[in-house]
């Protein structure tokens, strides 16, 4: 997508002044229905807790501190975020805080289990190096007690079991119980035994439950593609019997390209000048990015529901939430008639208010950083401040961004956002850089560097082809405003500058992003500042970080008052309404009446489809093909979920049968309504576009 093109998708103009404040994504639709994802930026390893009326959901951070995020939420919808369950590593070692060339970039914290018994909250994890982790505390916003546990357990499930001994799952393919002693000093002595043997299919990831006297263990696996497991037991020892819970629910995403770093190089992130590579793309394959691990809770109403992460392109792992459905005592993903996909769009569970984990822009005016905000590694606490409404970053050495430390990160938002700061410049020294960038492997930044001559010069730079664009610039007030404007459905991003904070320019191509397994983490904006010359030097000025996100309002996506064709994402073709009583496709430039549809509003996004010829479309029988035919009685009109997937994508979904109405790309056949859900690449002919006449 071109950035003309970018700017204009939501009918947002980005080179221009843009207001302070803007709505930010939340899965609530405000009638009753919510559309996936819960949050569109990253929340990767969810693990869900319900204690009462209150949920909670625990996530990996990796090397990024505060670490441990936790969310709260009244109706699995609607989450803030409230707690880390530290502020920093309690390690001393290099690696934890960016020195002496040393790093844990995608090797910190991860894969947390959060559990509550014995009136105390508990988070189990595992860091790299260091063994499992156990974090405590009376109240879910702390103040959280450390344990380092040892022992070489990780990915783990954690049950409190009725008899009072406390079991960790562990392990891929073969899986083991190892026992936890109560205080949480560490593991057991000799206490580990294999409970699933290899050769099950069994994966990684585990999350255990006691349901109903049964144990329950749900877990991911990768190999040779990814589908969720459950396994189930009379007995916590075994045997297990396993079945596949959800398989191919990608919700029409396809997997990012992946990084690709030469084999050999060090250090493993690369340097400036490493020829970097992005992998194929396979828009088909559904490959591990589907929905997969996470947790299942039961609501207070007795419903159960999954939460587990979903890969959304460069923006990394979020989370969706899937309804469950019982089935010969399985918790299978899905709803009765499409066991194993789940809706996009679905009702809500629960009511509470539409709110939005996290307030993404700060003008640090504020005492402390927002809670969105996170350190790359462990600061120095020494060469940072905020004063006088602003972050105050002091320069200490680094060869390149991603060995700066105090660099301060948050996740991008998605579907596309664009975020800007305003930096000042006045207080840097020779050698110092200053701005705006993504934390990634590759990396990049736009930002001020100060040269020995006391100048001062603009300067983009783009690690994956090692390309630097430098423009002289005039700076009033030694103050400068730089942006990222991201598009990350598609991939990619571009900076932008302006120096009076109303007209922006953009330096540099249009980027394009990547998925990698280096930092395990999608794309995150970060304020930067360092010296090239290796020494301590000035300080840079942020403030009034904006993030605008153009696509959060979604009340204008589905189409009411509107006549519009319906066009095959397969095939290019608009649906038509034949005089013999099936729905077809035509030729791309049919317009005539009977391509001509309008939406009927049912409540809580339900809809019928009335087609402009006056018939209404109605499906008979089991949904075959040429079981979408029309009735005149509009009371007897079929009723859709209506499923948004952005940019006037979207799927009609059927209350009656749970699947989807959709005409295959290569049969011939009419339109019928049996299709489980999109494919990745969204050309399976299930996934349709409204086009507005």
């Amino acid at each position: 997508m071109k950035l003309r093109q970018l700017l204009t998708a939501c009918a947002f103009t980005v080179l221009s002044a843009m207001p302070a404040a803007a709505q930010s994504w939340t899965a609530d639709n405000g009638n009753g229905t919510f559309t996936n994802p819960l949050f569109y930026d990253e929340f990767s390893d969810p693990d869900i807790l319900r204690v009462g009326d209150d949920y909670y959901l625990a996530g990996t951070t990796m090397h990024a501190v505060p670490g441990l995020v936790i969310l709260h939420s009244k109706d699995l919808v609607n989450w803030e975020n409230v707690a880390y369950c530290f502020d920093r590593f309690d390690f001393t070692d290099d690696r934890f805080a960016l020195r002496n060339r040393q790093e844990i970039y995608g090797q910190g914290i991860w894969a947390p289990c959060i559990r509550y018994a014995n009136g105390q909250f508990y988070v189990f994890s595992n860091i790299n190096g260091k063994g499992l982790q156990c974090y405590t505390a009376r109240d879910i916003r702390g103040p959280w007690e450390h344990h380092n546990m040892q022992g070489n357990i990780y990915d783990l499930g954690v049950l409190f079991d009725d008899d009072g001994k406390i079991y960790a799952i562990h392990g891929y393919g073969t899986v083991k119980s190892t026992e936890l002693k109560p205080d949480m000093s560490g593991p057991v002595d000799g206490s580990e035994r294999v409970i699933i043997p290899e050769g099950n299919g069994v994966g990684e990831g585990h999350h255990m439950y006691k349901i109903d006297g049964t144990y329950y263990l749900i877990s991911t696996d990768y190999s040779p593609n990814g589908r969720t497991l459950c396994s189930r037991s009379k007995s916590i020892w075994g045997p297990y019997e396993t079945r596949v819970i959800t398989a191919d629910e990608t919700y029409g995403y396809h997997a990012a390209r992946l990084t690709q770093v030469p084999r050999g190089t060090r250090p493993r992130i690369g340097t400036d000048g490493t020829k970097f590579q992005l992998g194929p793309l396979d828009q088909d394959a559904t490959a591990c990015t589907n929905a997969h691990q996470g947790g299942i809770v039961q609501y207070g109403d007795g419903s159960w529901w999954a939460l587990f992460m979903q890969d959304f392109h460069s923006i990394g792992r979020t989370v969706c939430l899937m309804p469950i459905t019982w089935k010969d005592g399985w918790p299978m993903v899905g709803l009765e008639g499409n066991l194993g996909r789940a809706p996009r769009t679905w009702f809500k569970p629960g009511e509470a208010p539409s709110c939005a984990p996290y307030q993404r822009s700060d003008n640090f005016d504020a005492p402390r950083l927002g809670r969105i905000w996170q350190w790359n590694h462990n600061p120095d606490d020494r060469m940072w401040s905020l004063r006088k409404g602003r972050l105050r970053l002091q320069t200490m050495p680094a060869e390149q961004l991603m060995w700066a430390r105090n660099t301060l990160t948050q996740r991008v938002i998605g579907p596309r956002s664009i975020a800007t700061v305003e930096l000042s410049v006045k207080g840097l020294k020779d050698g110092d850089v200053a701005g705006l960038g993504n934390i990634n492997v590759p990396c990049s930044w736009i930002g001020i560097v100060k040269d020995a001559d006391g100048s001062m010069t603009l300067r983009c730079f783009e690690q994956l082809t090692n390309d630097t664009v430098t423009v002289p610039v005039d700076l009033v007030d030694g103050k400068i405003w730089l942006r990222s404007i991201g598009d990350y459905d598609h991939d990619q991003a571009q900076y932008a500058y302006s120096t009076d904070g109303q007209t922006f320019h953009t330096l540099g191509r249009m980027m394009p992003l990547s998925y990698q397994l280096i930092t395990f983490q999608g794309s995150r904006h970060a304020l930067f500042a360092f010296n090239v010359n290796g020494k301590n030097g000035g300080y840079a000025e942020f403030d009034d970080f904006t993030v605008e996100e153009p696509c959060a309002d979604r009340g204008r996506n589905i189409p009411y008052g509107k006549t519009f064709r319906i066009i095959n994402k397969a095939t290019g073709r608009p649906a038509v309404c034949l005089p013999h009583g099936v729905l077809y496709d035509s030729h791309a430039d049919d317009r005539s009446e009977r391509t001509q549809f309008q939406l009927v509003d049912r409540g809580k996004g339900l809809v019928s489809i009335k087609c402009l010829d006056g018939r209404y479309i109605k499906v008979y029988g089991e949904g075959l093909p040429g079981d979408v035919r029309f009735t005149a009685d509009a009371a007897d009109a079929e009723v859709f979920l209506w499923q948004d997937y952005l940019d006037h994508d979207f799927m009609l979904l059927s209350l009656r049968n749970h699947r989807y109405i959709g005409k295959s790309p290569t049969t011939g056949s009419p339109y019928s309504m049996d299709f489980p859900g999109a494919d990745p690449a969204r050309r399976n002919g299930a996934v349709l576009q409204w086009e507005e006449q």
